[in-house]
């Protein structure tokens, strides 16, 4: 016989509200935390610095994240993704070196108007699996510059050349040559360098030159 003194055990389910509440509170901590990284970088960016922000307890950043870890590789891909959406519309107009041009222009310059933000993405120590992060976010610029690279050579307007090794090589030189910018030791000509750089990798030496 069923002993009347106990219920079955019924699976816990959250209510569309709750779910809701919950789900506004991780976007709380999530605005709270790029908030943090563009003032004080990954190094500030504590679980407690957080969630004081985002007006919550510690417990409840935790409960949402289980690590800072976890919290900057989500934070990452959310600002990843309006940065490449970004460099994506910034490539889907003109001819090949000016999309290319384009990419690294908006790239940069992106960068420059949120330095301590940008520096934590790009160059600054992390934790093991937000550098992990940190490739993938190097991927998909690298990928925008590649299409629009091999869209040049096989249209012959670009010279023959491997266009992921070339975007690769972009990519990385321009993560580096704005580490110094970023951290405070640069000057206004950043930009224009990373053009005429481009430029010349893609084969080009004179910015004004037309495919």
């Amino acid at each position: 016989m069923r002993n009347p003194c106990f219920t079955p055990c019924v699976p816990y389910r959250r209510t569309e509200k709750t779910q809701a509440r919950l789900d506004s509170q991780r976007g709380e901590i999530l605005a709270a935390a790029v908030a943090l990284l563009a003032e004080t970088g990954y190094a500030g960016c504590s679980m407690a610095a957080v969630a004081a922000r985002a007006g919550v307890g510690t417990g409840s950043v935790y409960r949402q994240f289980p690590s800072k870890a976890d919290l900057v590789v989500e934070v990452f891909r959310e600002v990843v993704s309006r940065e490449v959406a970004s460099v994506e519309a910034a490539a889907a107009q003109g001819d090949v070196r000016e999309r290319v041009v384009a990419v690294i222009e908006t790239f940069a310059g992106r960068a420059l108007k949120a330095p301590r933000l940008a520096y934590a993405l790009l160059a600054e120590p992390v934790d093991a699996v937000v550098e992990a992060e940190r490739l993938v976010f190097r991927r998909a610029f690298r990928e925008v510059i590649a299409k629009a690279i091999a869209d040049g050579v096989a249209r012959g307007l670009l010279p023959p050349q491997d266009a992921e090794a070339t975007a690769a090589a972009l990519v990385g030189a321009g993560a580096e040559t704005l580490v110094g910018p970023l951290a405070g030791d640069g000057g206004p000509d950043t930009i224009p360098h990373l053009v005429t750089f481009t430029l010349r990798a893609l084969g080009s030496s004179d910015p004004r030159r037309s495919s």
